[in-house]
C-alpha cells in the first residue's frame, strides 16, 4: 500500500482544509459556536434550482431541552426520510447502523463528540465531523450543526427520536460534500455504502437478466450467499418514476423504497419434515425494512401460514429466525420477480494477519484528457488502444479477480451546471506473457464490463494463468475526466501502468533495438517421452528463447499433442539469430528436456505461419527427432507496431 494510502487510513484528509480540533478548541476558547463559512446556513447550501424562504436553520438545543447524537444505541429503523427524494442515502444509513465498528469509522470518537449535560466544563461548540471515504482516500468533513427546519421540526433526514440527531448531521456532511442537499436527490446506495466503508460497489438490475434460465437464477443465488457470507454490506429496491416514490403495492412493499438484506440462506429439510414442508431445500432471504411501516404480506410473512406448517424451534434449527425488529423472510424466487435492483457494497480484505481470504490490490489514478490517453470503447477501433492501459498477471492456475472502475461524480459548479457523468466502462484482453510496454494491436478480449453512466462499474472474473492488460475507457473519445481503477486478485499480481510504447531509444542498452516480434506457439504433435526418462507421462511446456530472454508456457497434462496458444513478444537486435523455442516434460523433481525448434524467419507484419520439425540440441542439433511445432510469427521495424 502507498504510504499516502496508510497516511490517510490513519489521519484522513481534512476537506477544505478545515481541521475539527483546531476549530474546536478555538470556539470552546473564545466560548462561541462554530458557524461553517464553507457551508452557510443559507439557500445556496441546500437548494440549486430554487429558493424556499420559509427554512430556518436551527441548532439542536433550540429543537429540544437534552439532544443526542444517539439514543439508546443505533438502530436501522431510527430514520425518516424528510422531504428530500433520498431513499437512496436513507437505505445506506440504515445498512451502516446495522454495522457498529463501520459506524464508528463514519462518525469518530462517538463519546467525544457527544453532548454531555453532565461535564463540569463545557464541551460543546456547535462543530462536528464526519469521515468519508473519496476517491481512495479518507476524507474527514467539519459542520456546523445548524439544521434546516420548518415550524421547528427537522425536514429533511431525521430520527424517530426528536432528541437524536446522528442521521441528521449525517446527511449534513454528506449534502457538504455534494455541494448542497437538493444533489442527494439521485443517487444508488451503493455508492454511499462506498463512501461510508471504502468497499468496491457492485449493481445488479434483475430486468437485464433472464432469470427464466435456471442456470442464472442458480448464478443468482449463489453470487448473493456469497456476498452475504463475507458481510458484504447488500440492499434492494423496486425501481419506479419519480412520481410513484412512496406508492404501497398489494405485497406491502414500496416503490422507491430501498430495504436491506440480512441473510441469504439455503436451508436443507430433513426427511421427516420434507413432507410437513413440501420441500427438500429451501432458498431464503431475509430482508429488514428501515422505513418502519408496510411490510411484505406475501407467502412467508409474519402469519403467514408457512410458518404454521412445522414448530418454531424447527424453523429456528433450518436457520429461519429473526435477529431484530423490522425483519421479514421472502422465498428467493418471490425475491427476484419482486425487486428490481441490488446494490452491493463488498468489503475486501487486504490484511495479511487474517484468517478470512484476503485479497491482494492495486490502485490507479488516471484521468481520459483530449491530448492524452482516451479513445473510446469500441474494441476494434483504430483508437481503443489509446486509452489508458493497465498490465497485471496471474500467477496460478487461475484465479478470481475483481475490477472496480470509478469516475468522480462531484464537479466544481455542479449546483448551477447539474452533475455530467460519463459513460464508463472497462475491457480486459490477453496479451503476450512478457508484454513490457504499451499495447499496439489488441490481444483476445477475455471480459468486457457493462457500460454505465453512473459513479462506479464492477465486474469479477475467473481467468487462468497469464498477463492480461485491463484497459478502462469511456463510451466517446469526446468524454473527458478523472478515474480510480481498483483490482483485486487472490494472489500479487504486479499490477502497474503501461506508459512507454516501446522501449526508449534514449536509453544505451535499448538504443540498437531494430525490430520487435511476436511469436505465438500453437501446438505441438506427435511428442514422444525421451528414451532415458524416469517418467511414463507426457506433461509437455515450452520454453520461447530470444537474445538471452525466456518465456515459459503453462503445463499442458497428459497430452502428446498439447495446445499451447502461448504469445511472445522480443525487441531484437540480433536479426539473424533464431528464436529458440524448447519443449520440456515436466516431472516431480528434474523435467525433461524433450527436443527444441528453430525459428528462423522473422515474417513480416501480416505474420506468417509455419510448421517445423523437432531438432536436438548441442551434439544432436542437427539430429530430428519425432514431433512437429505449429508457430505464427510477424514482425516490425516499428518499434511501435507490435
Amino acid at each position: 500500500m502507498p504510504m499516502k494510502e496508510v497516511i490517510s487510513s490513519i489521519m484522513p484528509t481534512a476537506f477544505k482544509k478545515q481541521k475539527y480540533s483546531s476549530i474546536r478548541s478555538e470556539c470552546l476558547s473564545k466560548g462561541i459556536l462554530f458557524e461553517d463559512p464553507e457551508f452557510p446556513a443559507n439557500n445556496k447550501s441546500i437548494f440549486y434550482s430554487k429558493i424556499d424562504t420559509e427554512i430556518e436553520w436551527k441548532r439542536p438545543k433550540e429543537l429540544c431541552k437534552v439532544p443526542k447524537l444517539v439514543v439508546e444505541g443505533v438502530t436501522c429503523d431510527d430514520l425518516n426520510q424528510g422531504e428530500l427524494g433520498n431513499t437512496w442515502f436513507v437505505t445506506a444509513c440504515a445498512s451502516l447502523a446495522l454495522e457498529k465498528k463501520l459506524f464508528e469509522k463514519v462518525l469518530p470518537n462517538l463519546k467525544e463528540q457527544e453532548w454531555d449535560e453532565r461535564a463540569e466544563k463545557n464541551k460543546y461548540a456547535g462543530v462536528f465531523h464526519f469521515h468519508f471515504w473519496r476517491f481512495g482516500e479518507w476524507v474527514d468533513i467539519v459542520i456546523d450543526d445548524r439544521l434546516p427546519t420548518k415550524n421547528g421540526k427537522l425536514i429533511f433526514c431525521h430520527s424517530k427520536s426528536r432528541n437524536e440527531f446522528w442521521s441528521a448531521l449525517l446527511e449534513k456532511a454528506y449534502a457538504k460534500l455534494y455541494g448542497d442537499y437538493e444533489s442527494l436527490n439521485d443517487g444508488r446506495s451503493a455508492d454511499a455504502l462506498v463512501d461510508f466503508t471504502g468497499g468496491v460497489a457492485e449493481k445488479l438490475v434483475l430486468t437485464r437478466l433472464d432469470l427464466n434460465d435456471t442456470k442464472i437464477e442458480d448464478q443468482l443465488f449463489y453470487k448473493l450467499k456469497e456476498s452475504c457470507d463475507n458481510s458484504a454490506l447488500m440492499n434492494c429496491n423496486i425501481e419506479c418514476q419519480k412520481t410513484e416514490v412512496g406508492k404501497e403495492l398489494p405485497n406491502g412493499l414500496i416503490l422507491g423504497h430501498g430495504y436491506n438484506i440480512t441473510k441469504v440462506l439455503e436451508s436443507k429439510v430433513e426427511k421427516k419434515l420434507q413432507g410437513a414442508v413440501g420441500n427438500n431445500t429451501l432458498l431464503m432471504v431475509r430482508l429488514a425494512n428501515p422505513w418502519g411501516i408496510k411490510e411484505w404480506n406475501g407467502p412467508w410473512s409474519d402469519d403467514s401460514p408457512e410458518w404454521s406448517k412445522i414448530n418454531k424451534s424447527e424453523w429456528e434449527k433450518m436457520g429461519l429466525k429473526f435477529e431484530q425488529e423490522g425483519e421479514f423472510w421472502m422465498s428467493f424466487q418471490d425475491f427476484m420477480n419482486t425487486f428490481t435492483n441490488i446494490d452491493i457494497c463488498h468489503f475486501v480484505n487486504t490484511s495479511i494477519i487474517s484468517i478470512k481470504k484476503t485479497w491482494s490490490e492495486a490502485m490507479f489514478h488516471g484521468e481520459w484528457t483530449v491530448s492524452g490517453r482516451n479513445g473510446g470503447n469500441d474494441f476494434n477501433s483504430a483508437t481503443f488502444l489509446s486509452n489508458p492501459q493497465f498490465v497485471f498477471d496471474i500467477n496460478g492456475q487461475n484465479d478470481r479477480v475483481m475490477v472496480s472502475l470509478e469516475q468522480h461524480d462531484i464537479k466544481p459548479g455542479r449546483q448551477e451546471l447539474g452533475i455530467q457523468l460519463n459513460t464508463i466502462g472497462f475491457q480486459i484482453m490477453k496479451v503476450e506473457e512478457n508484454r513490457k510496454y504499451r499495447v499496439h494491436i489488441v490481444g483476445e478480449k477475455v471480459f468486457a464490463s457493462e457500460y454505465s453512466k453512473s459513479r462506479s462499474v464492477f465486474g469479477i472474473m475467473i481467468l487462468p494463468k497469464g498477463r492480461y492488460v485491463v484497459v478502462p475507457t469511456t463510451t466517446s473519445s469526446d468524454e473527458l475526466g478523472p478515474f480510480m481503477l481498483r483490482l483485486y486478485t487472490g494472489s500479487s499480481s504486479g499490477a502497474r501502468e503501461l506508459t512507454m510504447e516501446c522501449p526508449s531509444n534514449g536509453c544505451p542498452c535499448a538504443a540498437n533495438f531494430v525490430l520487435v516480434s511476436t511469436v505465438t506457439i500453437e501446438s505441438c504433435s506427435e511428442l514422444e517421452i525421451p528414451p532415458k526418462s524416469k517418467v511414463k507421462t507426457m506433461d509437455p511446456y515450452v520454453k520461447i528463447i530470444c537474445e538471452g530472454e525466456k518465456v515459459q508456457s503453462i503445463v499442458v497434462n497428459n497430452e502428446k499433442n498439447p495446445k499451447f496458444g502461448t504469445k511472445a513478444t522480443f525487441y531484437r537486435k540480433k536479426v539473424d539469430q533464431p528464436i529458440i523455442v524448447e519443449v520440456w516434460n515436466c516431472n516431480t523433481l528434474v523435467d525433461d528436456y524433450i527436443a527444441e525448434a528453430r525459428i528462423e524467419e522473422n515474417g513480416n507484419e501480416s505474420g506468417i505461419s509455419k510448421e517445423l520439425q523437432l531438432f536436438g540440441r548441442k551434439k544432436e542439433a542437427a539430429m530430428e527427432k519425432p514431433g512437429k511445432m505449429k508457430i505464427h510469427i510477424c514482425s516490425s521495424n516499428d518499434l511501435q507496431y507490435l
